[in-house]
């Protein structure tokens, strides 16, 4: 589909996967690499593969990925992960849904492809939050993954405030106080390249479940754009 559209992708030492990520980006739509830290020359490999590259001093997740929503000037902004687990060729879908009027907010719902895609402390961390974030919203989702769509003046319009862990799934709360359309897409999720930041450990994937929990006992903050 022909969309004007920007892909954030928060990237930390990401350098054996990003050109399989990058060569899958739709053509006409703009990468933009959020670097946030890396020390095995992730920028330099991204900007010589045709990518936008921001630089995010701040650790965090959060941080890289609100970075390039700063950075988007695209109507529709997508967001993946840039360890090769999601292949974002698959967002034309997700855009399409927005473009279309069907969804504000399309998720990808991950399902593990071979494995160790998915290791089960992960796993366990998501249905807890899936679950807290059901009791907080009356969403019924069953993934709060990385790979995403949206307008960005909506986006930009939430206010996100959170610069770690907690990022994605303070989108989705402040989308659904904002009444917001949310849906889920089955995307195929891989074997990332080298070891998650965040929930390669079960020491890591509860941190992340901690963190979110402030994020889920926000009160609305308004109603955003719609």
């Amino acid at each position: 589909m022909t969309a004007d559209v920007d892909v954030v992708l928060p990237c930390l030492d990401e350098a054996e996967a990003l050109p399989w990520v990058l060569e899958r980006i739709p053509p006409g739509w703009r990468a933009i690499v959020v670097d946030n830290g890396s020390t095995d020359g992730s920028d330099r490999i991204a900007r010589g593969l045709g990518a936008t590259v921001v630089h995010e001093e701040r650790r965090g997740f959060g941080a890289a990925c609100h970075a390039g929503l700063l950075a988007a000037e695209a109507e529709y902004v997508c967001f993946c992960d840039c360890d090769a687990s999601l292949d974002p060729g698959l967002l034309t879908g997700f855009v399409r849904q927005v473009a279309e009027g069907n969804s504000d907010l399309v998720l990808g719902r991950r399902r593990p492809q071979g494995r160790g895609a998915w290791p089960p402390h992960a796993r366990a961390g998501n249905l807890a939050l899936s679950r807290m974030l059901r009791r907080r919203t009356g969403l019924r989702l069953h993934d709060l993954g990385p790979m995403r769509a949206a307008r960005r003046d909506e986006l930009l319009a939430l206010d996100l405030t959170d610069r770690r862990s907690g990022y994605p799934l303070q989108m989705v709360v402040r989308a659904a106080d904002a009444g917001w359309r949310v849906t889920e897409v089955d995307v195929p999720y891989l074997p990332r390249s080298g070891k998650s930041k965040v929930t390669g450990t079960w020491r890591g994937t509860w941190e992340a479940v901690r963190d979110m929990r402030s994020v889920l006992s926000e009160r609305p903050v308004g109603s955003g754009v719609r």
